[in-house]
């Protein structure tokens, strides 16, 4: 038995051995289901949501292409429950039930990689063991930037790679280890959403990512570890900045600062900000909405900023802990935010207020130099995202059922 494999298998908790069980008792029901439905579309996120490139293709497909026998998977508790089911079927995320349907599924899809009833039991009989063979299509959370080993062929596996800009496309195709006509150029789902919108000029989105590193306590020591760390201290500060609240006034502004869906352990460490900054938590908005609708963002390395620079809205990169981030959260790409970002970047929260003092006195629009930037970067600017998707998809399925694992 390889390192590989052992590896993994000590990470195997008794939820998931449950869902093993789950795996096997579904194998014959899927055969069945799969002779009355074979050409089902499944599709998902993460088990609560339904706000990403997932859902936005499952609309377009309720919607434009009906004919699509398409399921969305996603837990009944969540808020976006009743949005999905107005459009089309629906299966609770992690039942029964979603095992038959992604057993007998013709194509999977998610953008999320993660995106299966089970995570640890798929990757084990997919990618590990290689036992079980099914079509998987990646339609992507963002944009990618960065060296993203845990997507790469040999830990991921996808039939079909969803990119949406030529140094993206170039960077998957040589560095992640598919074949050329497995990673495609189509665009993200969500991007069809961006067009006609008009910001508020008043609103100032704060969006920080996540570190990996802020995840290995649990209970009081991580609060304790989070409290004292960099991240937290850096954010503190420019939430609690006097001069900060002043700018906002000064010029009529309003703040979000949206917590990470990770920060749920810490949500109430974030308080006591002045009345025109907002602390909000992740699953209590549509993110996707909040984009359409901020006038600014401030972000460090999240991949939102690539939807904001899609719009060529003004954004301010607020990056204090840049060798820390690459040491250990993600590894560089190609992507290098002083040449290549849609926005200053910033590295103390007195240089976050000064650029944002610059976009208000500049009406909230982004600098030419940046607009450039984005210009050059994306090629497809339109609505058709979704449908290049659906047209990539339907000619994986075209192709004499051959998967490029």
């Amino acid at each position: 038995m390889n390192e590989r494999l052992l590896s993994k298998l000590r990470q195997v908790t008794l939820r998931d051995i449950g869902h093993l069980f789950l795996f096997l008792a579904a194998l014959l029901p899927s055969a069945i289901f799969k002779m009355r439905r074979p050409d089902l579309w499944l599709i998902c996120e993460s088990a609560n949501e339904a706000r990403d490139n997932g859902y936005w293709l499952f609309r377009f497909l309720c919607r434009e292409r009906p004919q699509v026998d398409a399921v969305y998977a996603i837990c009944r508790t969540s808020p976006d429950y009743a949005k999905v089911a107005s459009l089309g079927q629906v299966v609770e995320y992690g039942s029964f039930r979603h095992w038959v349907y992604y057993l007998a599924a013709k194509v999977n899809l998610s953008s999320q990689k993660s995106g299966k009833p089970n995570a640890a039991v798929c990757y084990l009989l997919e990618v590990v063991l290689g036992v079980w063979k099914n079509r998987r299509v990646f339609l992507q959370h963002g944009v990618i930037m960065n060296d993203l080993p845990f997507l790469y062929r040999e830990k991921a596996k996808f039939s079909l790679f969803c990119c949406s800009a030529p140094r993206e496309l170039e960077w998957v195709r040589n560095r992640f280890g598919y074949p050329p006509e497995a990673v495609q150029m189509v665009g993200l789902c969500r991007f069809d959403a961006l067009y006609g919108l008009v910001p508020d000029q008043k609103l100032v989105l704060i969006l920080p990512t996540w570190r990996m590193y802020l995840q290995r306590q649990h209970g009081a020591a991580a609060q304790m570890s989070f409290l004292h760390s960099r991240y937290y201290a850096c954010w503190e500060q420019l939430l609690h900045a006097e001069a900060f609240a002043s700018l906002l006034q000064a010029h009529g502004k309003h703040a979000i600062f949206l917590m990470h869906r990770n920060m749920r352990a810490f949500e109430g460490i974030f308080t006591g900000c002045a009345p025109c900054i907002d602390i909000v938590r992740w699953e209590d908005v549509d993110v996707s909405a909040l984009i359409r609708q901020a006038g600014t963002l401030v972000t460090d390395y999240s991949s939102i900023q690539m939807d904001f620079g899609y719009l060529e809205r003004p954004l301010i990169y607020y990056q204090f802990d840049q060798e820390e981030f690459r040491r250990s959260h993600l590894a560089q790409g190609y992507f290098r935010y002083e040449e290549d970002g849609f926005g200053p970047v910033c590295k103390t929260a007195a240089e976050v207020l000064t650029a944002l003092s610059e976009v208000f006195e500049r009406g909230c629009q982004m600098e030419p130099a940046y607009r450039k930037r984005v210009e050059q970067f994306y090629t497809l600017r339109d609505t058709q995202n979704c449908e290049r998707t659906y047209d990539a998809v339907v000619k994986l399925l075209e192709n004499h059922g051959e998967d490029h694992q």
